[in-house]
């Protein structure tokens, strides 16, 4: 007999050789039907998989991510399944779930699949299906798994193969399809009951330019069709909030294959949005004590070597830069962290020098393949609201406390109310793999979790998702049509002040290590701002939007006073525009409202003989006319408002 701990501390007990199912059907009914796949000791399990010793055990359902996981990476053999019956001869590269859904890396010799093809290829995974089958795992020796692969051609799985430690190797079988993958999946295929094939793509092989050029086939599945709906209207929704599409018409953002791809440019529009983010994030931290810093876009190589940032991003950041001093390389800067603890370095600090809190909006560059670019959320150089804490191992929680009034402070101001927050901490079973001692690790962490605690923020605990260098503590953010989205990260550090040999005089006389915490509430300019547009629709807060007011003279004739009212807006610090252009009301109205201007004001030959203003506002049509002072007041009222919250 072997014991079984749940979640909630119990424990029962089951003959050796159990399965997640059994122990599903044990329990009830109603969970072996919703079941999808169990956790073991931290690692994820098929439900067939036998459990041979005592373990901790989770089972996971499709509200849970790893539940979604094993259904979407089922789903993906499923098509890889349809295209071997479709597409005889065909190749396989690989076939992972992502975050909505899945795809999979073909190589169809001769064919060309195309996106009119999806349909076919959609019926015959519903028709494969339908049959229920067996989804079976083996393990299989290195030497084996070459020949199965290789007497079938299969040159891309071979590849992946050959790199792979033997003793270590599983194949998954479905019908006449079998696949060379870690799982884990679904029992059978017959769960799947809602398929939907969304796009065709090209994508190198292993995402090396200098591979073969593969189909990427993308598709999302659902348990029920009623989830299938809900997601394609969610989609459509989502395709309307496209933050490249809204920054085009709002005038933010632009890029050019002149100056290089993944290299953002932002217009006018747009960098007058940033700078008022920025400003905002800089006058709250001036509150939390902060003190800004700015350094180069460049560093000498040794800097990253030593940070550990060269071994990590070196093969995505851009070729060294060669000075004209023989064996002297530069790179554009990966990362910020690496300057700043040379600036804490730069002189001694006693015990009562820290908490000392450095920010910087600093731009950092990492060349992001060409297929994996996309608008602003991935791009090759970006702007983090980086800050870095150099304090006490006693000081963690307090500044944890500190860093996370921030986020709440930002969230709140942009409407980012609905988030979930995950703290990760250490593998209990595999510590070999973190640095520091195990009494400064209890002590962070111990941190996080009572900082949590007392902010009453109920956040999922994940064993084993620290980085190596420290715990962390993530939030993840829900949009306005549910999508989630990583912003805000606070994490812990004993690696670079160790690397970097960072010190500060104890009240003892004796040196000490400081503790590091990186923060960045939005993450990256760039990210953050694709994040908001598509949140909000382009439909920014008034406090933050790049033109407040659009003035809409009705002809020619009241121009004159609507650059009247345009000048009395800005002395007031409004924002106000003029369209001036020879078109009727009708299609001024329509084309600003493209623009999500949050207010209209409509002047004629009335308003410009009695000094007022016709308004509209965004989404609430017309509000009425009033005099253009009380229009301003009511404005700037709004605002401040606004700003008295954070």
């Amino acid at each position: 007999m072997i014991k079984i701990t749940f979640p909630d501390g119990s424990v029962r007990e089951y003959n050796e050789g159990v399965t997640g199912l059994q122990i599903a059907e044990s329990i009830s009914s109603r969970l072996a039907q919703d079941v999808l796949a169990c956790g073991v000791n931290g690692d994820i399990y098929d439900l067939g998989r036998p459990i041979m010793e005592d373990a901790s055990v989770v089972l996971y359902k499709w509200e849970d991510e790893q539940g979604k996981h094993a259904f979407w990476h089922t789903s993906a053999h499923l098509l890889a399944e349809a295209l071997q019956e479709l597409y005889p001869g065909i190749q396989f590269g690989i076939g992972p779930a992502i975050e909505n859904g899945f795809y999979y890396d073909v190589d169809p010799g001769e064919a060309v699949i195309k996106e009119a093809d999806l349909a076919v290829i959609e019926a015959k995974m519903a028709e494969l299906s339908a049959k229920k089958e067996a989804v079976v795992r083996k393990e299989i020796s290195k030497s084996d798994a070459l020949k199965m692969f290789g007497d079938r051609h299969e040159t891309y799985k071979c590849e992946l193969i050959s790199e792979l430690e033997d003793g270590k190797i599983t194949t998954y079988t479905q019908g006449e399809f079998t696949d060379l993958c870690r799982g884990p999946h679904l029992v059978n295929t017959g769960a799947i009951k809602a398929i939907k094939l969304t796009s065709v793509a090209g994508a190198y092989w292993r995402g090396q330019e200098n591979r073969k050029m593969l189909t990427r086939i993308y598709g999302i599945t659902f348990p029920k069709k009623k989830m299938l709906d809900e997601h394609l209207a969610m989609m459509e929704e989502a395709k309307k909030r496209d933050h490249r599409k809204i920054g085009r018409e709002m005038e933010l953002f632009m890029f050019s294959e002149t100056v290089g791809k993944g290299l953002p440019m932002w217009l006018p529009k747009g960098t007058a949005l940033r700078l008022r983010l920025e400003d905002f994030l800089k006058k709250i931290q001036k509150r939390f004590g902060y003190q800004q810093v700015m350094t180069p876009h460049i560093g000498n190589k040794m800097l990253y070597v030593t940070s550990g940032h060269y071994a990590k991003y070196g093969k995505d950041s851009f070729q060294p830069i060669n000075t004209p001093e023989e064996g002297e390389e530069y790179l554009l800067k990966p990362m910020n962290c690496p300057h700043h603890c040379e600036i804490y370095k730069w002189q001694p600090h006693s015990y009562k020098d820290l908490p000392l809190r450095l920010a910087e909006f600093g731009t950092v560059y990492r060349y992001e393949q060409s297929g994996e670019l996309h608008g602003l959320t991935r791009v090759r150089s970006f702007t983090q609201d980086d800050a870095h804490i150099f304090c006490r191992p006693d000081q963690v929680k307090e500044e944890f406390l500190s860093v996370m009034d921030i986020i709440f402070i930002i969230f709140k101001a942009l409407n980012f109310e609905n988030f979930e927050a995950q703290i990760s901490l250490r593998d209990p079973n595999n510590r070999e793999k973190y640095i520091g001692s195990d009494e400064n690790w209890e002590k962070a962490e111990r941190a996080i979790v009572e900082a949590c605690e007392e902010k009453g923020l109920k956040a999922r605990v994940e064993l084993g998702e620290a980085a190596f260098y420290g715990p962390k503590l993530d939030f993840m953010v829900r949009d306005a049509i549910g999508r989630k989205w990583q912003l805000g990260t606070i994490q812990v550090d004993y690696s670079l002040p160790e690397r970097f040999q960072l010190e500060y005089t104890g009240a003892d006389n004796q040196k000490h290590r400081p503790v590091m915490i990186h923060r960045a509430p939005f993450g990256s300019m760039e990210r953050f701002v694709a994040v908001l547009i598509e949140h909000t629709g382009g439909k920014f807060p008034l406090w933050l939007t790049p033109d407040q007011v659009a003035i809409l003279p009705i002809s020619e004739k009241f121009n004159g006073y609507a650059q009247e009212l345009k000048k009395y807006f800005e002395n007031i610090d409004i924002r106000a525009i003029v369209d001036e252009r020879n078109e009727k009301i009708g299609r001024k109205i329509r084309d600003n409202e493209m623009k999500r201007i949050p207010y209209m004001l409509i002047v004629g030959e009335k308003e410009a003989a009695e000094g007022q203003v016709a308004v509209r506002k965004q989404g609430e049509g017309d509000k009425g006319s009033m005099k253009f002072e009380d229009f301003g007041k009511i404005l700037n009222e709004e605002v401040q408002n606004m700003i008295n919250m954070w």
